[in-house]
């Protein structure tokens, strides 16, 4: 079992930055694909990045290619998300978690959710 912690989260002006981490205790991360999920504010999760256990291979969602960067530090055994030009409909509580696939954005195909952190982007 692999438990996942987020933490980086905070408020920010729009056009801002920030740098979320997720941590992983209980298993080594770099024997798993992982990703980032969000939920906005009354709406489901959505599907953020993903990176390879290797950390060669990412994707995006569309919306958050060229602001976003997903990055793992597997000595560490840490997860990383790197936001700038952060605009409001970027807010929601961001989740990391392990990816049981190769691909997917679909939250069904992830397991081992952490607890979140609160990303809020205002003016």
């Amino acid at each position: 079992q692999v438990q996942l912690v987020e933490s980086g989260g905070g408020l920010v002006q729009i056009g801002g930055s920030l740098r979320l981490s997720c941590t992983a205790s209980g298993r080594i991360l770099s024997r798993y694909n992982m990703g980032w999920f969000r939920r906005p504010p009354g709406r489901e999760h959505e599907f953020v990045a993903a990176i390879s256990w290797s950390g060669t291979s990412t994707y995006y969602r569309d919306s958050v290619k060229g602001r976003f960067t997903i990055s793992r530090d597997n000595a560490k055994n840490t997860v990383s998300l790197q936001m700038n030009s952060l605009k409001p409909e970027d807010t929601g509580v961001y989740y990391c978690a392990r990816s049981r696939t190769w691909r997917s954005s679909f939250a069904a195909d992830f397991d081992s959710w952490g607890q979140g952190t609160q990303v809020t982007v205002s003016s």
